[in-house]
């Protein structure tokens, strides 16, 4: 993949992306925008039906439902690609706000195994599997950063840049960045906050130096960007409509 690859005509023309956690919220998105750019598009999701319904309505090359803590099965589907890859979106998780004291520890198991293991386990995947000067991004967070987030939340929030870091030279020419979102108005966050969505909405158009919500769609455009600006990697993007400045 050259400079001149990405630019003519559409970006990822003759690319294939694949996205883990691609049947929603952010990583379907993103699948969204890299199609009309020219790609193809791979998804996994653990819902099977509202997997099927994002692979039909893109025409995506494949499809497959698994949970993405189920790292066997996360070794099988890379071992099942047809084709070296240009590009890896890795989307599964949520985050888990919790004090010391009301940690439940086998929740807290699985948030890192989303958050950091799942991360490595696809890193050494995309060594054999994306093509040089592809990318492999990872979605994180903001809101980790305050210390009265909570202990676990805030540990893995400081660790993912540095995670980022360290791959991007242990896998190069393979390209590793972070995007790091505030809030993102998104299924998921609809289902964290419940009743409390509309208000939080609310907030944040009166506060966020943008004025309105952040998207699936500004990090979608944020993901199709790294992937296609091959100067880029190591980084951590911030895209959060000012949150931070504001929130503190």
């Amino acid at each position: 993949m050259s400079d001149s690859d990405v630019s003519s005509g559409p970006a990822l023309t003759g690319q294939t992306v694949v996205v883990i956690g691609g049947s929603s919220g952010i990583g379907l998105e993103t699948a969204r925008r890299a199609r009309p750019q020219g790609a193809d598009v791979v998804l996994t999701g653990r819902d099977p039906e509202r997997l099927e319904r994002a692979a039909r309505e893109l025409g995506a090359l494949s499809s497959a439902a698994f949970d993405a803590t189920d790292f066997e099965r996360v070794e099988r589907f890379f071992d099942e690609l047809p084709t070296p890859i240009d590009h890896i979106l890795v989307t599964a998780g949520s985050p888990y706000y919790a004090r010391l004291a009301d940690i439940d520890f086998a929740r807290a198991r699985r948030n890192a195994d989303e958050h950091l293991w799942l991360p490595l386990h696809v890193a050494r995947r995309a060594v054999s599997k994306v093509r040089p000067g592809g990318t492999l991004l990872f979605i994180g967070g903001t809101g980790g950063r305050r210390p009265a987030s909570g202990a676990l939340i805030a540990a893995f929030t400081a660790a993912m840049p540095a995670l980022t870091k360290a791959l991007a030279l242990e896998i190069a020419p393979v390209r590793v960045n972070l995007i790091a979102p505030g809030f993102v108005d998104t299924p998921l966050s609809a289902s964290l906050l419940g009743g409390q969505l509309d208000a939080r909405r609310e907030q944040l158009r009166k506060t966020l130096p943008i004025g309105r919500v952040v998207g699936p769609a500004d990090i979608a455009m944020l993901a199709v960007h790294l992937m296609t600006n091959t100067a880029i990697t190591g980084a951590t993007y911030d895209i959060d409509g000012g949150q931070q400045l504001v929130e503190g």
